[in-house]
């Protein structure tokens, strides 16, 4: 299958409805957009940005699939550029086209391309972002460049909801668990030095490397609430699964903390980001 099949594809099928609203793949365009805007992501997106690049004017929305980001921002205030390679009108260009419309935007432009063959000229924006689009490409090193060649001295380049994997064992679980690889293939993964020595290359310092755990920027869908809960109900059953060995003692704080130190050594924390297949970072970098 294309991406643009596999899409079409799951959304026929009631097991995925979940992943088509929380990954904004309605077929109802504008109702993505909405959804999108009022999401804790966006917020925080916005915050950053204002924070790192108060004064932008202008931004790069790179791999930006069916339009989510860039028409968020075209209705922020912001100059947009979106480049995106899939041409279909269901997750790619002709999508963000029909918005642009839909919404009557005049400052937003779309291209069809992939990052690593732009051709705007150097030093054209004040922000390049990336949503869950680096991680796509076929050629980091390259991707990442082009990125830094464009932004202006100072600019900020922001990448969201890359995938991470340690080592080609855990890209191979995060491969198998992805639920949508097994449909159209395209899924990949870098390691946190292989991103960051792109960027560095590009002559990007990176700022801020946010961790999965660190930001609803990259736990999303998950909320701090769920993850609290999941915490809580970890450490009710390993409470429960002590009493069962140990009876009263179960209830000596000292013996309930050796017990979670050996099973947190043995299986990991509950928040260890080891445990979930390929887990999102995100990237803030200034260019030099």
């Amino acid at each position: 299958m294309t991406w643009e099949e596999t899409i079409q594809y799951i959304r026929t099928k009631p097991e995925y409805a979940y992943l088509v609203e929380k990954a904004y793949f309605e077929a109802d365009l504008p109702l993505n957009i909405e959804r999108f805007k009022g999401s804790e992501e966006y917020v925080e997106t916005v915050k950053l940005l204002q924070k790192y690049q108060p004064q932008a004017k202008n931004i790069l929305d790179i791999g930006c699939g069916n339009g989510i980001s860039s028409i968020a921002f075209a209705l922020q205030g912001y100059q947009v550029t979106a480049v995106e390679p899939d041409p279909s009108s269901t997750i790619g260009a002709g999508a963000i086209r029909k918005l642009k419309e839909d919404y009557h935007l005049d400052n937003i432009e779309i291209f069809e391309a992939y990052a690593e063959d732009i051709h705007f000229d150097d030093e054209s924006f004040d922000i390049v972002y990336v949503r869950q689009a680096m991680h796509h490409a076929n050629d980091l090193d390259k991707f990442i460049a082009e990125a830094g060649r464009v932004l202006k001295k100072g600019g900020l380049l922001f990448t969201v909801r890359d995938h991470v994997i340690f080592d080609e064992k855990d890209k191979a679980w995060f491969l198998e668990m992805h639920p949508l690889h097994k449909f159209y293939g395209g899924e990949n993964a870098f390691t946190t030095e292989e991103y960051k020595n792109a960027m560095h290359k590009a002559g990007l310092k990176v700022e801020r490397e946010i961790k999965y755990y660190d930001s609803i920027l990259n736990y999303f869908p998950l909320t701090k609430q769920k993850i609290t809960e999941n915490i809580k109900q970890i450490d009710e059953q390993r409470r429960n699964s002590l009493k069962n060995k140990v009876g009263f003692l179960s209830t000596n704080s000292f013996i309930f903390s050796l017990y979670t130190s050996y099973l947190d050594s043995k299986y990991g924390e509950p928040t260890d980001e080891k445990l979930v297949a390929g887990r999102m970072y995100s990237y803030i970098a200034i260019k030099q």
